[in-house]
């Protein structure tokens, strides 16, 4: 989550290139929105127990747990994509290159507006973040997978999801305080759907869908010097401290 911002940070949008990372999670950790009380969602007696990570995010949403996983984050200025019609409409064109992703893997998949039931309530809060749908969620066969936020500041884009290689959404319930099944139900992942592609396969995937979905060409980079400065700052005097993670207080 310190690189995530880091390359938030160092963006400038009137200089630098979009960015495209992938990553993963090692170990299982939690990641709460921006907004949640830690003390509220989750039971902090069996995280402590049984010593599972918890971080925040920059990005708004629910509680997610991110294990067996490809992670992505993408950092880039309103002028650097397609004419969205409004903040809304740009979750549609910043995933439009996760459906071809899907699509070549085999998956027939819808953003949820198209695919829900009638009668669906989209952007609800909920404390689990596959408990809720966003019209923008991605569906196939009707059941959620992976998730996705934004948030925007400087003239700057970011945006991140997760894309579950394996359904672990009963596992991430058991940490909350409403464990009530139904928040973990309609999730999927590309295994249940029959992907059964190492990261490293899936990653070169995502890259070449993203490639031709934004007609780019992509350059693989190191952290700059000053990324990893940033990085290295938020780390000490952020994303280690519990004041942040757990009650979303800056020192």
């Amino acid at each position: 989550m310190a690189i995530d911002e880091a390359l938030l940070r160092s963006f400038d949008p009137a200089t630098s290139p979009p960015v495209l990372r992938l990553y993963g999670w090692n170990p299982p950790t939690l990641s709460l929105g921006r907004f949640q009380n830690a003390a509220e969602v989750l039971d902090l007696e069996r995280c402590r127990a049984v010593g599972v990570a918890i971080v925040r995010r920059v990005t708004g949403g629910g509680v997610i747990y991110h294990t067996e996983e490809l992670t992505y984050s993408l950092v880039c200025a309103p002028s650097q994509i397609p004419p969205a019609s409004s903040i809304k409409d740009s979750f549609r064109v910043l995933t439009g290159f996760l459906l071809a992703f899907y699509r070549r893997l085999g998956l027939d998949v819808v953003y949820a507006i198209d695919g829900a039931p009638e009668g669906t309530r989209f952007g609800e809060r909920t404390p689990f973040c596959f408990a809720g749908k966003e019209s923008f969620d991605i569906l196939t066969a009707g059941r959620k997978i992976g998730g996705n936020a934004q948030r925007r500041v400087k003239g700057a884009i970011f945006q991140h999801g997760s894309i579950p290689l394996h359904n672990r959404a009963m596992t991430g319930l058991s940490y909350m305080r409403d464990q009530s099944p139904a928040c973990a139900e309609g999730t999927t992942s590309l295994a249940e759907c029959g992907v059964t592609a190492g990261r490293e396969h899936l990653a070169r995937e995502i890259a070449s869908a993203f490639s031709d979905y934004f007609d780019v060409k992509l350059e693989s980079d190191t952290l700059s010097d000053r990324e990893q400065a940033e990085r290295d700052v938020l780390c000490v005097q952020k994303y280690s401290s519990e004041l942040w993670n757990l009650k979303g207080e800056a020192l």
